[in-house]
């Protein structure tokens, strides 16, 4: 994974409560078992008409020019739902970084961090606030200090985030690479511990 210290963009916002991960990535999407290419298919069935790629609903805010960036902001209740993993894979391969709401479903927000994808819960003032903003706006969220900012009022709020998966976002770590991150104080205790 690509280390996730500081973010500075652009939105996306998604005023929407309830979001479930059929609705992130419907079911019929998830034959894949690599995580490469479910970005396209993310809010499928809100994007395209009649599931036609041809078609494109205009009304829906993935498919409106004025929008972009990497933080998805989300209204409360965001990845609800059955606990498909496929649903982190899908923001990320799409682009998104972060995804800011004021509630987070909890093995959603873990297969984010799982992922590479910085969930962040915020009050839900703080979350009308950024929903008010234009569509030039930005947030900057610091993972290392646990803040996220709106840029233009200086308005901020703090993030929880789990140590350990704190470790692994700022250096771009898996689990797999955690562990080898780790190599050598394992080595070294295992020294200790088996010396008879």
């Amino acid at each position: 994974m690509t280390p996730l210290k500081k973010i500075q963009s652009r939105f996306v916002p998604l005023p929407m409560e309830n979001v479930d991960t059929d609705q992130i990535i419907p079911a019929r999407f998830l034959k894949a078992t690599t995580k490469e290419g479910f970005g396209k298919n993310l809010f499928r069935d809100w994007r395209y008409e009649n599931n036609d790629e041809n078609a494109p609903k205009k009304d829906f805010v993935l498919n409106q020019s004025k929008y972009s960036g990497d933080i998805l902001v989300a209204g409360k209740n965001f990845g609800c739902g059955s606990s498909r993993e496929h649903a982190a894979w899908a923001l990320q391969d799409y682009g998104f970084k972060a995804v800011v709401s004021s509630f987070f479903a909890d093995i959603f927000k873990n297969n984010a961090l799982n992922n590479g994808v910085l969930p962040v819960k915020v009050s839900d003032e703080f979350l009308a606030q950024i929903f008010a903003l234009d569509n030039e706006s930005t947030i900057s969220i610091d993972v290392d200090q646990q803040t996220i900012t709106i840029d233009a009022t200086g308005a901020q709020e703090k993030f929880d985030i789990n140590t350990y998966k704190k470790t692994c976002l700022l250096n771009g770590y898996d689990d797999i690479d955690y562990l080898i991150s780790n190599k050598q104080a394992i080595e070294e205790f295992e020294a200790v511990t088996t010396t008879p």
